[in-house]
């Protein structure tokens, strides 16, 4: 039976076939501006350490960047990429991007130089935002015809192979990214002038902007950014700053968690707790709601592709289900492509209004990923029958263990509670027989050594003989990992594996 735990109401489905919430602003300049009216003296972004803005002077700043930008020959459809460090800077020169009619183009700081220059010329930037650089000034523009399906932003991936790619994202994908936050999390219609939220993960990244920045806009909420992210500024931030809501990935919780001092921050004040974009241990989850007591827990699941969050798992199944990202987003319909007869797993496809409008000047990609309305995702997963998505792996990522398929993931999720580990990731290691067997890339906790048969024991009481690593690598270093903090696993399949003891 399909559980539906969200708030349904105000949708209608478009003659494709894609949900569409049926009262969106007109565009994401119309949100703020109604936002600004209500609410103009109400705090809208805090820079920790910095400055501190009312949504008041939040607006008259980004309306003299737009017309600065104006001044330097932007027009409506130009893109500006912003290589802005996170702070007030970034959201005023996001949202004066908009404010001029332009398409803002958020670069990952992480890139390596020529990876950033490839987006620089990929996107045709009209201008640059550069890190330290004065943002442009001018008398107060705002371009008043944006339309919901015009292009606002390009968010560029950044996967472990290949070119990174422009997903193309309109107002009508972030405006209904808004209203998922707003149904998934519940809030409530007056609650944004309690409502603080803590953005620690780089304003780059869809997960700070589209589904922590833009909705507390939306909702009249206090954004505040940590500019530098240090665990103990982490902590002494959510206090100070009487943090409500919280989004991270599960290693941010992991690594507060294990901090001697953890006992000297009040963490009751923190009502929304919310994690994703990695596996999580079930032990964590139990580890999360300790710390946080008053707090309701929640996984989600989205790409950049989806315009942030497309899944949602909600305080009542989070305990019991950590395995699960949740269900489906109101106007998001899911579907698996090809799904084993046996296990139920094939390929993940997501439908709706949050489903980007394709790769900017890259029409084959955008051709083999999104079909017939559908977004390919290229992960592997499995719904069950209550509408409860758990994703198995990235398709490229799945071993074939003498024909069994062992999904990488799984076994991560294993490790994830395994005695003395901090990290780890598995990979396939060519076997004569076998094809491939499961190997291990191990990364103790500091001051543990590595106990293979301890962690063995753990992982057989939790997989299926065939699953278990057949292989070991242990480092001390961390893993490596890309711009968008993801595994690169292309840099852990020459490591140099030990089969397990016997016995």
């Amino acid at each position: 039976m399909i559980v539906e735990p969200f708030e349904t109401g105000g949708i209608h489905r478009d003659e494709h076939g894609v949900a569409q919430y049926t009262d969106l602003p007109e565009s994401l300049i119309a949100m703020l501006r109604s936002t600004v009216e209500r609410w103009p003296a109400r705090e809208a972004v805090v820079e920790v350490g910095g400055e501190r803005l009312s949504f008041r002077q939040l607006w008259e700043r980004a309306t003299r960047v737009a017309g600065g930008l104006r001044d330097q020959g932007v027009r409506p459809g130009d893109r500006v990429a912003c290589l802005l460090d996170a702070g007030t800077d970034w959201v005023v020169g996001f949202l004066g991007t908009m404010l001029a009619g332009a398409v803002t183009v958020p670069v990952n700081t992480r890139f390596a130089e020529p990876e950033i220059a490839y987006v620089l010329a990929d996107s045709a930037a009209t201008l640059t935002l550069p890190p330290g650089g004065v943002l442009p000034h001018g008398a107060p523009y705002v371009y008043d015809d944006a339309h919901l399906d015009d292009l606002a932003a390009i968010f560029y991936t950044s996967g472990t192979t290949g070119r990174p790619k422009g997903a193309m994202t309109t107002h009508r994908n972030l405006l209904a990214t808004v209203e998922n936050v707003r149904r998934l999390a519940g809030i409530a219609a007056d609650e944004g002038a309690i409502l603080r939220n803590l953005v620690s993960v780089p304003l780059f990244h869809v997960t700070a902007c589209n589904s922590q920045l833009i909705p507390q806009l939306a909702i009249g909420g206090a954004t505040i950014i940590l500019p530098r992210f240090g665990i103990q500024e982490f902590l002494r931030s959510i206090v100070e700053e009487r943090i409500t809501s919280l989004t991270n990935t599960p290693a941010i919780y992991y690594l507060a968690f294990r901090q001697p001092n953890i006992g000297e921050f009040d963490l009751s004040g923190v009502d929304r707790v919310a994690y994703g974009g990695a596996p999580v241990a079930p032990a964590l989850v139990h580890q999360i709601a300790a710390h946080f007591p008053n707090a309701r827990l929640a996984n989600g699941f989205g790409l950049t592709e989806t315009s942030s969050i497309s899944t949602y798992l909600p305080h009542e199944w989070a305990l019991a289900h950590a395995e699960s990202v949740g269900f489906a987003a109101p106007i998001v319909d899911l579907a698996i492509d090809a799904p084993d007869p046996v296990s139920g797993v094939g390929e993940l496809l997501i439908r709706g209004a949050n489903v980007v409008a394709g790769y900017w000047n890259n029409p084959e990609a955008t051709a083999a990923s999104f079909v017939d309305g559908w977004l390919r995702t290229g992960d592997l997963a499995r719904l069950d029958d209550r509408g409860l998505l758990s994703i198995a792996d990235r398709a490229k990522d799945m071993i074939n263990r003498g024909g069994e398929n062992v999904y990488c993931v799984e076994v991560e999720n294993a490790l994830a509670g395994a005695p003395g580990i901090g990290e780890s990731a598995v990979v396939g290691v060519p076997d004569d027989m076998m094809g491939e067997k499961v190997g291990a890339v191990v990364v103790p906790l500091p001051g543990v050594e590595f106990d293979e048969r301890a962690v063995l024991g753990h992982l057989r009481e939790l997989l299926a003989d065939f699953k278990v690593p057949q292989y070991f690598s242990v480092r001390t270093e961390p893993l490596p990992r890309n711009p968008g903090g993801k595994i690169v696993k292309s840099a852990l399949r020459s490591a140099a594996f030990a089969p397990v003891a016997r016995g």
